[in-house]
């Protein structure tokens, strides 16, 4: 379960950002994840859960997410696709030669606080 690891990583940022801002209370973090980040977001909520009861200023907050999609660009054809759907093969030249451009992220969107 990496999802804990995450966790403590966002809340390390998230206490860098308080600091700057002033802020002495988080009450709610949006994360942005992507589709084969190969985060489970049930378990990262868990995780959530249980981290913010040692960290004061997360005492009170919660955690929401939504999801990124993934998509991939085909260096052949320069065509973009969903990767869940077709993989990295291009479905439109059929070549390999593709690179995932987003859906891999976890990202900070928005933190709501005082």
């Amino acid at each position: 379960m990496h999802e804990l690891g995450i966790v403590v990583h966002i809340v390390r940022t998230l206490e860098d950002v308080a600091q700057e801002n002033s802020l002495t209370d988080i009450r709610k973090v949006t994360l942005q994840i992507g589709k084969v980040s190969g985060i489970e977001p049930d378990y990262l909520v868990d995780c959530w859960e249980y981290y913010k009861k040692k960290v004061p200023l997360l005492k009170y907050s919660t955690l929401d997410y939504e999801w990124i999609e993934a998509i991939t660009i085909c260096h052949n054809c320069q065509n973009t696709y969903s990767t869940i759907d077709y993989g990295r093969e291009c479905p439109y030249c059929h070549s390999g030669n593709t690179v995932l451009v987003q859906g891999n992220e976890c990202l900070i969107k928005e933190i709501e606080g005082e």
